[in-house]
């Protein structure tokens, strides 16, 4: 079953279950992926859907990060509920020691030595971890990788 097949079927039971929180997530991240499609003016498949989500949950971390820095600890966990509906269509994420070993056989591949060849090594790790692993996490380790 695609991802969107698993959207639409997770969005029937939230519906059936009167459970709005959930409902709301789930149509926004139909929305996103509509809007994109309709950019890109194609359909997508499970890999760019697995983008979309990404960003989404990237935008919903930081926002959470915003309205607990704001004192608006109630928004932040309204956030915090999205990012969790959300992440439940992603694929499982990587643990560091999986990341670790991407990047190290990516750094094998490029040969690279220092952090001049940080671009590098960022293109093969960010297309091995999309939508595994959280993209600032990944760069932090690079950088600490090839200091």
């Amino acid at each position: 079953m695609s991802l969107q097949e698993q959207l639409n079927t997770a969005m029937k039971e939230a519906m059936r279950a009167k459970d709005s929180l959930r409902l709301n997530a789930i149509r926004l991240v139909k929305s996103a992926i509509k809007n994109k499609e309709i950019e890109a003016r194609q359909e997508f498949d499970d890999q760019a859907v697995i983008g979309v989500l990404s960003s989404l949950v990237k935008q919903r971390r930081e926002s959470a990060q915003v309205y607990r820095d704001s004192g608006r600890a109630d928004l932040a966990e309204k956030e915090e509920r999205e990012m969790a509906v959300i992440q439940e269509f992603l694929p499982q994420q990587l643990s560091e020691v999986e990341i670790k070993a991407i990047i190290e056989a990516a750094v094998a591949e490029t040969g690279a030595a220092s952090a001049r060849d940080m671009g590098k090594v960022m293109k093969i790790v960010t297309a091995k971890t999309v939508g595994r692993a959280d993209g600032r996490m990944v760069s932090e380790l690079v950088k600490a990788r090839l200091a």
